[in-house]
């Protein structure tokens, strides 16, 4: 077999714009487990929100793979063991958050696997986020102040347009502890240094003796690029960026057509 592992981001790309994964395919992601392929779910969100997908796939039942926070932490989908963890220090954490009070119309969103912290629920995106993820939502008075555990991840939240010309000054200054990527019009997420989808898939392969070349991907954001690097095989979705597109060895239909479950058809022997 020539692909031992498919790996999937998961809005834009395994979800249909409704956030359901239709059943076409679901029924090839199916098959393909059933033929021995590990999936796993590479993805932005938060650990609990990774739950949904897990189960409609059912990843617990093929020894699937639930990457969460952008490649921050690494979860077999069978036992619950966490394979690979790797938080914020709460030291960098804290002034990171600080750092961010310069900009009022930016919204933080922090959580600790339980809550999303934020000074009011109705800042941008997020209670987008708790309803995704399965994360309750804490008011505080100062999100800083109440952060006193390490994050896996730090998101930035605002429009667009208010997002994108701020995104050196969000990271100025932290360049050196904190990896950040866009991984929405909206977001834009940091982590500890070097964590990505591509080092979190580089992690879980060499633990289970799958090489890159062993990899098929897919992805439809920037937050996929290095993903789809690691891969052999890198699918980006018809609804995909254009820099994701140009680095892709198949464009594939949108996430709305089952593009999944066409390349799939093409490279596995199933219906």
């Amino acid at each position: 077999m020539k692909y031992k592992m498919i790996a999937l981001d998961l809005d834009g790309t395994l979800n249909n714009d409704e956030k359901v994964i239709t059943p076409r395919t679901r029924e090839a992601l199916l098959a393909v487990q059933k033929q021995g392929v590990i999936v796993a779910l590479v993805s932005g969100r938060q650990a609990p929100g990774l739950q949904r997908e897990a189960d409609a796939l059912e990843l617990e039942k093929y020894h699937g793979l639930r990457i969460s926070y952008n490649g921050g932490r690494i979860q077999d989908a069978t036992t619950g063991e966490i394979l690979f963890d790797s938080a914020i220090d709460n030291e960098t954490a804290v002034a990171f958050l600080r750092h961010l009070e310069q900009w009022p119309e930016l919204s933080p969103i922090v959580d600790d696997g339980e809550y999303i912290y934020t000074t009011d629920a109705s800042r941008h995106k997020v209670m987008d986020e708790s309803r995704n993820n399965n994360l309750q939502v804490k008011i505080v008075d100062n999100i800083a102040d109440a952060v006193d555990f390490a994050p896996v991840k730090i998101l930035t939240a605002a429009p667009n347009e208010i997002l994108v010309p701020h995104l050196a000054d969000i990271r100025r200054g932290f360049e050196d502890k904190l990896s950040f990527v866009q991984s929405a019009p909206w977001f834009y997420e940091g982590t500890v240094k070097g964590v990505s989808k591509n080092s979190a898939l580089d992690q879980a392969c060499k633990r289970l003796g799958i090489a890159p070349a062993e990899v098929m991907a897919f992805g439809d954001a920037q937050n996929d690029m290095s993903m789809l690097d690691f891969a052999g095989y890198g699918v980006a979705m018809g609804n995909a960026c254009d820099e994701l597109k140009a680095m892709a060895d198949e464009i594939t239909a949108t996430n709305n057509e089952d593009g999944i479950a066409v390349t799939l058809a093409k490279h596995f022997n199933i219906e």
